[in-house]
């Protein structure tokens, strides 16, 4: 499972130019799903990005969670996190988990997610999404549950 993870101030998903999810501050998360993905990789991902110390503590250090800001989550399902260009310049997507893998851990995913983290918005899964977001530091953090970057 890979995932980018944004800190935010605002952030929201249009499909067809209606708001399918939207947040205030907090974290948008990318979330890739590979092929051969299990329940461990979930959790992991799921309990690695609500506790992520990067929100300013009363001294100005990113020393708090999301979690403990009361901030919230949008989660957006993004395959191309997957995108190999080792070879060539057009992506191969064989790492990326088919539709039918990926959307029920992506829900898994979201479902956790809610436990840990008061909010949780989502965008549409399959869909053509237009992400804003207005990302604070700017942070941005990469996440693969099989390998450190």
């Amino acid at each position: 499972m890979r995932a980018v993870v944004q800190r935010v101030a605002r952030a929201r998903v249009r499909v067809q130019g209606q708001t399918v999810g939207e947040i205030g501050e907090g974290l948008l998360v990318l979330l890739a799903i590979a092929r051969d993905d299990t329940e461990a990789d979930l959790h992991y991902m799921v309990e690695k990005i609500a506790g992520l110390r990067i929100f300013d503590d009363a001294e100005g250090r990113m020393n708090l969670s999301v979690k403990e800001t009361g901030g919230a989550l949008l989660v957006v399902s993004q395959f191309t996190l997957y995108g190999d260009v080792r070879r060539g310049k057009r992506p191969s997507w064989s790492e990326a988990a088919p539709p039918e893998v990926a959307e029920p851990l992506y829900e898994r995913f979201v479902g956790e997610a809610r436990k840990l983290v008061g909010r949780v918005e989502t965008g549409s899964f399959r869909q053509m999404m237009e992400v804003e977001l207005v990302n604070v530091g700017p942070v941005t953090i990469l996440l693969d549950s099989r390998r450190l970057f």
